[in-house]
């Protein structure tokens, strides 16, 4: 497993894949946070916080995920190596959670140059050290689980065809709806009843919940097991080959 892992992250940054994706992550925050106008700006805002960093993160990382895993199940498919892939004496879970944590940790170094805004921030409060440091890791905590349901939902989408664009789509559409999908649906009045049980169900609501800088247990639970789902799915189509 070892093995796959290593390849797996020696193809993201034997490529432009992996440089790309962290890239365009830190830049487009930072243009949101020190360069463009406006209340998201720190300079501009006033107050020694990252909510814009954990406000925007979210909405890139939602296009960034799936575009870096929509290659990880859809190449060995169109390549035709799937089929030996899925010889090596590894069981398919095995595969499936080299592939993900591969995945997941490209995401982790994209998230870990971010905390020079935390120290830039950190100097810059009115005295030195005016932030919230338990709302803010918590934050960072929040933001790393919600990208690694964004990345098993994309390993998800590239186990279902061979075409890189459809793989993308879908884990694009698959991670808006988790992440913000269901705030919409409790707001029918269909779900009225149980808008609380519904809102519950989607990302965002356990995001803010961690951002607070409390770490809930419910909302460890939650983030384990919706991306141990999306990885179990991920087996049983993979399964589906041998049936």
């Amino acid at each position: 497993m070892y093995t796959l892992l290593k390849k797996e992250i020696s193809g993201f940054f034997s490529s432009l894949t992996g440089y790309i994706v962290i890239i365009v992550f830190l830049v487009i925050n930072s243009l949101f946070m020190w360069i463009f106008p406006g209340s998201n700006n720190v300079l501009d805002g006033g107050y020694a916080n990252l909510d814009t960093l954990f406000t925007i993160a979210p909405w890139v990382f939602l296009f960034l995920a799936p575009a870096v895993t929509m290659r990880m199940f859809a190449d060995e498919k169109k390549s035709g190596t799937i089929e030996l892939l899925l010889t090596r004496p590894l069981s398919d879970f095995q595969i499936i959670f080299a592939k993900y944590l591969a995945g997941l940790l490209l995401v982790l170094f994209s998230i870990l140059p971010t905390l020079i805004y935390f120290y830039s921030v950190y100097q810059l409060g009115n005295p030195v050290g005016n932030i919230d440091t338990g709302g803010t890791w918590g934050s960072f905590i929040g933001l790393f689980f919600l990208a690694g349901i964004y990345v098993a939902i994309g390993t998800l989408s590239s186990s279902f065809t061979e075409n890189q664009i459809v793989a993308f789509i879908i884990g694009m559409l698959i991670c808006f709806i988790v992440y913000i999908g269901f705030d919409y649906l409790s707001e029918l009045i269909i779900f009225k009843s149980i808008d609380g049980f519904v809102i519950n169900l989607g990302i965002n609501e356990h995001y803010k919940s961690m951002s607070r800088g409390v770490i809930d247990s419910r909302d460890m639970i939650y983030f384990v097991s919706v991306i141990a789902f999306f990885l179990l799915i991920t087996r049983t189509i993979l399964q589906s080959r041998k049936w």
